[in-house]
Parts: structure tokens; sequence; C-alpha cells
């Protein structure tokens, strides 16, 4: 089976609910805040590695072997698609204020950054692709910084509010 199509499921999840769940979130979602110093490299880093991660399994070939690897590449790519559809949900209906606080929010403050990371790490072990891991290593340093910038932006947006989330819930897990 072609890599690229473990992708199918990611993408119907992240731009398919989301987009059926609500309008606007796809907005919020897509929306980057803004970079300033060594953030502007991160994002680079970010942008191009997510690029490699889309586009690098359609050279990739999965091969059901049943090892321990297969199983734990399998294991991870579940789960990060069954927390990504959780926190597509949750992000879907943020309170008045336009906060995402509730469900798997409680537990990460950026549990989509979270279920990335499973599902790409899942891809490259079932892909058994050493290359592919690293780009999803460098897709989540890098996107540390991007959320570093968010953070600030919603300190700025939110105030207190945003304030007191940050004491009460971990930034990933």
């Amino acid at each position: 089976m072609n890599g690229f199509i473990l992708l199918l499921p990611f993408f119907l999840i992240r731009f398919g609910a989301l987009s059926l769940l609500n309008k606007k979130s796809v907005q919020r979602a897509a929306h980057f805040a803004p970079v300033q110093g060594k953030e502007v490299i991160a994002y680079w880093l970010y942008q191009i590695s997510t690029l490699g991660i889309i586009a690098y399994p359609l050279f990739l070939h999965i091969k059901a072997d049943f090892s321990i690897l297969f199983y734990t590449g399998l294991t991870f790519y579940g789960v990060g698609l069954a927390a990504l559809f959780i926190a597509i949900i949750n992000f879907s209906s943020p309170n008045d204020m336009g906060l995402n606080t509730k469900g798997i929010y409680r537990i990460s403050r950026n549990p989509m950054y979270v279920s990335y990371f499973l599902c790409f790490i899942g891809i490259a072990l079932l892909a058994q692709s050493v290359l592919l891991f690293c780009m999803v290593l460098i897709f989540q340093i890098s996107a540390h910084w991007i959320i570093l910038a968010e953070e600030r932006e919603c300190i700025k947006k939110f105030g207190i509010s945003y304030e007191q989330y940050m004491k009460k819930v971990r930034r990933y897990i």
C-alpha cells in the first residue's frame, strides 16, 4: 500500500470534519500567530517539514509485516487519528470568547499538535522510514516555536483568562 493513503484519514478529519462541524473553526485553525526572532526560522522549518511529511509518503510503501515496529506504528497512528478527531470536535465549539478549554483541551492546550505528532510518527514507523521520522522530529521541534507564538497571541487576546488556563493545563500532555 502506498504510504500517502495513510494521510487521507488525517486530511478527512483535519479538514473535512472541521468544516462540517464549524466553518469558522477552519479559518481559526489555519491562522498562524505572528512570529518574531528565531520563531521565523522555526516557521519556515515547520512549513518545509510539513510539505515533506505530506509529499514523501507518496514514495513510501507500507507492508503489513506484523512486527513489533508495525504494531507500534499502527498504535501511534490509530491513537493520533482518534486524538485528532476528539480535538477537532472540541476545537469546533469554543466558548463565547473564542477560547477552547473544554473536553480534551482540559488535558492539553495543544491537542491537535500532539495528535499530528502521534499520527505522523505512526506513519514513519509503519513505513519504516528514518527520513520521514526525522522530518516528523523537525516538524515537532519547530511546532514548539509556533506554539510559543500562539501562546503569546492568546495572552494578548484573552488576557488573564488564558494565563489562568496556562496555569491549569499543560502545553502538551
